[in-house]
């Protein structure tokens, strides 16, 4: 089941949720507004996926209330972005009540475009597989099946796929869900690492250090990716994370195996209660 409700802290803010899980929030007077931590992080990766301003072709696996592309839209016009997301009902939704081209009643406010945003009713690693070789600079994935990502979608070869689809420059970002022992993330980020050889890691430091269940943002790419950047960035966020690379990366992951489409199995469902308290 999906719900939209109003955000009460802000005029036309929409939490989006999917069987009580929270999954997006929407502000349609201000697009650059990124309320949940996770999606900052991601959108930090898009700032610097490229210089400011400069247009991006996104593939968004999962679309959820398209809280991502319509800041790319409206951060870097012109953007070219494709958005994948297999529930048909939802999507209707979404655009019923949260239209891409509705403008904002904040002056100056950035806007998204609808001509510049496409969305697919597919599933995500169908149109992954589909796109033609080197036509993203920017691939996330943030797919949920409630609150559980599906397996196929965690595997060494969903990664290769993704690392196909993009440009030379480009950069792969997912969101992991897990918890104490950290076993599904380091899992991934073996995954991931088997097939990008630049990988880093972006969460809360309670959840880094398996305290508790939370949201880790994986980013990966073929080239250096912008380090100083990403870490000065999410230290100054509201809820400051913690970003691991190299060799410490290495020790997170602790000997975890590279996942394939054999053996993947979902992300672990979160403990009861995690979203008490959420809007």
């Amino acid at each position: 089941m999906a719900e939209l409700l109003l955000d009460a802290d802000r005029p036309r803010a929409w939490v989006l949720l999917v069987d009580d899980v929270p999954q997006s929030h929407v502000d349609l007077d201000d697009p650059e507004y990124l309320d949940f931590g996770y999606i900052r992080r991601i959108g930090h990766v898009a700032d610097l996926a490229a210089p400011p301003g400069q247009p991006l072709r996104v593939l968004h696996l999962g679309a959820g209330a398209l809280t991502l592309a319509r800041y790319v839209a409206a951060t870097r016009p012109g953007s070219s972005q494709l958005a994948a997301e297999c529930d048909g009902a939802l999507v209707a939704l979404v655009r019923r009540w949260l239209p891409l081209d509705q403008p904002p009643r904040r002056p100056g406010a950035g806007r998204a475009s609808a001509g510049r945003v496409r969305i697919r009713v597919a599933d995500a690693r169908a149109v992954l597989e589909q796109v033609p070789a080197g036509s993203f600079d920017l691939v996330v994935a943030d797919v949920f099946a409630g609150a559980r990502t599906p397996a196929h979608l965690t595997s060494a070869e969903f990664a290769g796929a993704a690392s196909r689809a993009l440009s030379p420059a480009g950069c792969y970002v997912a969101n992991v869900g897990d918890g104490p022992p950290l076993a599904y993330a380091r899992a991934q980020v073996a995954t991931v690492r088997s097939v990008f050889p630049e990988v880093c890691l972006i969460a809360d430091p309670a959840v880094l250090r398996g305290r508790r269940f939370g949201n880790l943002v994986l980013a990966a790419a073929h080239h250096e990716l912008p380090l100083a950047g990403l870490t000065r960035r999410a230290a100054g966020d509201p809820f400051p994370g913690r970003l691991v690379h190299g060799a410490a990366l290495g020790r997170f992951t602790a000997g975890a195996k590279p996942v394939t489409d054999a053996h993947a199995q979902p992300s672990p469902a979160p403990p009861p209660g995690v979203f008490a308290g959420r809007p």
